[in-house]
Order: C-alpha cells, then structure tokens, then sequence
C-alpha cells in the first residue's frame, strides 16, 4: 500500500535523508522517500502490517527530528 503523507516542521534536508535510511530499515517497508523540499513522505508498506509500522515510523521520526510531525 502506497501512501504520501505530509510533514510538519522538518528542519534541514540531511534529517531528512537520516529518517529516509531509519525508515526504510523498518520491517514492512517496501520503499520510503522523503522529500525536504516538498515536506512529504511517500511510503509503501505491506497494507497488513500498516497500522504497527507507522507507528514505528512515527516512533523513529521523533527521534531523529523531535519536532517533525507527520500528517496521518
């Protein structure tokens, strides 16, 4: 399941690219791109697992870039 959603507050282009390699190592994740320069984040998961992996993203988002928020 293919989704883009949009972000809130990213603050630079290489936390960006940090989330996108964080992101993508997370089991269920097909693919993940980031876009700084649009604030959005396109992601395709596994649609069985979707609910327990964004989570997950969300959880590893916060981490990178405490400030950042993802529109779901």
């Amino acid at each position: 399941m293919k989704k883009v959603f949009k972000l809130e507050d990213l603050d630079c282009a290489n936390c960006a690219a940090k989330m996108e390699r964080a992101i993508a190592k997370i089991e269920g994740v097909n693919s993940v791109v980031i876009s700084f320069m649009s604030q959005k984040m396109t992601i395709d998961v596994d649609e069985e697992k979707f609910n327990d992996v964004m989570k997950q993203v969300v959880k590893t988002c916060k981490k990178i870039e405490p400030d950042c928020r993802i529109i779901l």
